[in-house]
C-alpha cells in the first residue's frame, strides 16, 4: 500500500499545550499521519486522557507534564521523550498564556513576566533543546511555532500577548536562517480567532465576535482542526523547501 501524500511515518513529535484545543487537534492529526507523539502540558490528567484516546485509535502517544515557562522542565521533557521514543524530530510550540486583558499601560509585572516566560522564553528554550538534539544526531528536523495574527497588527486590549507573538514570528525567521544549512526548518502559523477555551473570552463575546466576523471573508471562526492540517504540512517532508515563513490562517480577517 502506498503511503499517503502527507505523512509523518518514522517521526517523533513533541506538541506542547496538547491537552486541548489546537494542540490536541495537532497531536491527533500527527498520530493519524503515523508520528509517535509526545503530549506536553502543565497538568498530566488532561494529557493522559488524550494519549489514551490516541492509543485507542491505533496511534502512539506518550504524556509528559511540563510547564514550558520553566527551563528545567523543558530539559526534562526532552530527556523523557528521548528515553521513551529514542529521538525527537518535530517540535510544535503551541503552549501559551494570556493572563491580562486591557490597555498595555496598566499591565502589572506579574502578568507581563508570565506572558513572556511562556510565550517567548518557552518557545525559544524548547526550540533550542530540539536543535541541540538534532545537531547531536546530525539529523534534519522541523519546528512549527504557533504565532497569531495579533503579532502582525495593532491589537488593543491584547497588546502584551500580541508583543509575544510578534517576537515568535521574529524568532522563527532568525532560527530558520541560522539553522537552514543543517536542514532544520522553522516555520510559524498565525491563526486568527479559533473556537477554543483559550480564546473563549473573545469568541463568546457578542460585540467582539460581530466586529471581527464583519471584517472576515469567511464570516466564521476557525475550529482547531482547521489549524492542524497546516501544522501537518509544515512538519512533513512535503514542505521540505519551506522555512522562515509565517503562514496566516484567519478566514480572511486581515485581508
Amino acid at each position: 500500500m502506498t503511503q499517503p501524500f502527507i505523512h509523518l511515518h518514522e517521526k517523533v513529535a513533541i506538541v506542547t499545550g496538547s491537552s486541548r484545543g489546537i494542540g490536541e487537534a495537532i497531536a491527533r492529526v500527527y498520530a493519524g499521519a503515523g508520528a509517535k507523539v509526545v503530549l506536553a502540558s502543565r497538568k498530566i490528567e488532561g494529557l493522559e486522557a488524550v494519549a489514551a484516546s490516541i492509543r485507542g485509535s491505533g496511534g502512539e502517544a506518550h504524556a509528559i507534564a511540563c510547564n514550558t515557562g520553566h527551563l528545567e522542565q523543558i530539559e526534562q521533557l526532552f530527556e523523557k521523550s528521548i528515553a521513551h521514543f529514542g529521538k525527537v524530530d518535530v517540535l510544535v510550540n503551541n503552549a501559551a498564556t494570556n493572563p491580562y486583558f486591557g490597555p498595555m499601560q496598566h499591565v502589572d509585572q506579574g502578568a507581563w513576566d508570565k506572558t513572556f516566560d511562556v510565550n517567548v522564553k518557552g518557545y525559544f528554550y524548547t526550540s533550542r533543546a530540539l536543535i541541540r538534539h538534532l545537531q547531536s544526531r546530525n539529523a534534519p528536523g522541523a519546528i512549527v511555532n504557533l504565532a497569531s495574527v495579533a503579532g502582525q497588527m495593532a491589537m488593543p486590549l491584547q497588546g502584551v500577548y500580541a508583543m509575544t507573538k510578534a517576537a515568535v514570528i521574529s524568532m522563527t525567521k532568525t532560527l530558520a536562517m541560522e539553522h537552514g544549512s543543517e536542514n532544520i526548518r522553522v516555520n510559524a502559523i498565525a491563526p486568527g480567532l479559533v473556537e477554543t477555551k483559550f480564546a473563549a473570552a473573545l469568541t463568546m463575546n457578542e460585540e467582539i465576535s460581530k466586529m471581527v466576523k464583519d471584517k472576515m471573508a469567511l464570516k466564521e471562526f476557525a475550529k482547531p482542526q482547521d489549524i492542524a492540517g497546516l501544522a501537518l504540512l509544515l512538519a512533513s517532508d512535503q514542505s521540505r523547501f519551506m522555512t522562515g515563513e509565517c503562514v496566516v490562517i484567519d478566514g480572511g480577517w486581515t485581508l
